[in-house]
């Protein structure tokens, strides 16, 4: 073999070497994990309350059956929201997850996205479906919360799954002593209370209706969260996040007429999240306290179309301004057992803008809860809901219990923060 080809052949087969392990890393098979998660509701209601608050009364519940309970529970034994969960390491490149929700009437895809692992920088994306990363509660499953329901602020302003959504994530951690996490997202924009999206529809007998075609992505959200060092047994998290749709539409069948919305839509908020740890066994001694707070805009044109196509009438441009929060604590009074409470508000503003405008009242609940982990994977968890909620003309009261059973089988890590 001449000397020339013969060390091209060396460089060569030293070249192929040195790329074998990256290549073998990067073809290797992923490291599958699976869980199961199974969730079952004892729901009764004790005496009835308004299940829409004022101002809220085109909220879609979605899992509803016909009941008219807002979280779609029926009266006696339920499967709530259980969870088939598949995860999936690429070595340090990627990792994938796949989240089906499912209960005795539906199955959903809740999460489908792949999240890169070694990006230079501090930087991350994501890629898929996943539960924005915007507030705290929103982005956790229901099997990681310490209430067997949803906040009102998110289910009412975000939709009965929160602001779930179709798009892509990017996120910064800083190179800071202070955990300082940036994130932007980009998404398709279908969510109901801030991206509700319908598309153009065609002229009614020769009349134009206003809704119009926009393409996707419609609705980007931004996010910042900061947790100071506080030692050992003290751990905090703030955040602050926000979004705009820029396009937000909605129609309303009525006998004689639709009614149509189109225009753009708005939020910000605010969360703060504290935990200490008393060091005691299984949680004896240990105190979480949460909160939220959101304001939402929607700024929309209205035009009624009535059914024969001949008139036109109500066209005008208004805003609907929107807002909650809630505060909760939770205490774990011994071995294994905890108890909370919540106090929810729903509109302190609720000024809505439709016709000659009006402010409305606000609505609140207040909940108590008990549970029990006789192992880690395995709560029961007992709660009270008293639901004081605003009609358009006075307000009604009601008492709700459920009885939550909620057992998580298979590879299971750890929750987040």
């Amino acid at each position: 073999m001449p000397r020339a080809l013969s060390r091209r052949f060396v460089s060569g087969v030293a070249a192929l070497t040195v790329a074998a392990p990256l290549f073998t890393q990067a073809q290797e098979a992923p490291d599958l994990s699976l869980s199961l998660i199974l969730d079952g509701v004892y729901f009764n209601e004790l005496s009835r309350g308004h299940r829409d608050p004022a101002g809220f009364a085109g909220h879609d519940h979605g899992h509803d059956h016909g009941d008219d309970h807002g979280h779609g529970y029926e009266e006696g034994f339920n499967l709530g929201h259980s969870e088939l969960i598949v995860e999936a390491r690429l070595g340090d490149f990627m990792d994938g997850v796949l989240n089906l929700g499912f209960d005795e009437h539906h199955v959903e895809v809740e999460e489908a996205y792949v999240r890169t692992r070694s990006l230079p920088a501090g930087f991350q994306a994501k890629a898929g479906k996943f539960l924005s990363d915007v507030g705290y509660i929103n982005s956790r499953h229901p099997h990681a919360w310490d209430f067997v329901d949803r906040p009102l602020v998110n289910e009412f302003l975000f939709g009965d799954h929160g602001l779930q959504e179709i798009g892509v994530q990017a996120t910064w951690l800083a190179p800071t002593q202070t955990y300082t996490l940036l994130g932007v997202e980009l998404l398709q924009g279908e969510t109901a209370g801030v991206a509700n999206y319908l598309g153009g529809q065609d002229a009614l007998n020769g009349t134009e209706r206003i809704l119009e075609d926009v393409s996707g992505p419609r609705l980007i959200t931004a996010f910042a969260k900061f947790a100071p060092d506080l030692g050992a047994d003290h751990a905090a998290q703030f955040g602050v996040s926000g979004g705009y749709s820029r396009s937000y539409q909605e129609t309303d069948l009525h006998s004689t007429r639709f009614e149509d919305w189109n225009g753009t839509a708005w939020f910000a908020g605010l969360d703060a999240v504290y935990k200490y740890d008393a060091g005691g066994s299984y949680g004896h001694g240990n105190w979480r306290l949460q909160g939220e707070y959101f304001y939402r805009v929607i700024d929309v044109d209205r035009r009624d179309v009535s059914f024969d196509g001949l008139t036109v009438s109500n066209e005008q441009s208004f805003k609907n301004k929107q807002d909650g929060l809630y505060l909760q604590g939770v205490y774990g009074f011994a071995p294994r057992w905890e108890a909370g409470v919540r106090a929810e508000a729903l509109g302190l503003t609720n000024e809505i803008g439709r016709g000659a405008g009006s402010s409305l009242d606000a609505s609140y609940r207040y909940s108590a809860m008990v549970t029990f982990r006789p192992i880690e994977p395995v709560f029961l968890r007992a709660q009270l809901n008293h639901n004081d909620f605003a009609e358009e003309d006075g307000r009604e009261r009601g008492l709700d219990f459920m009885l939550q059973l909620n057992v998580a089988l298979g590879a299971h890590g750890a929750h987040r923060f």
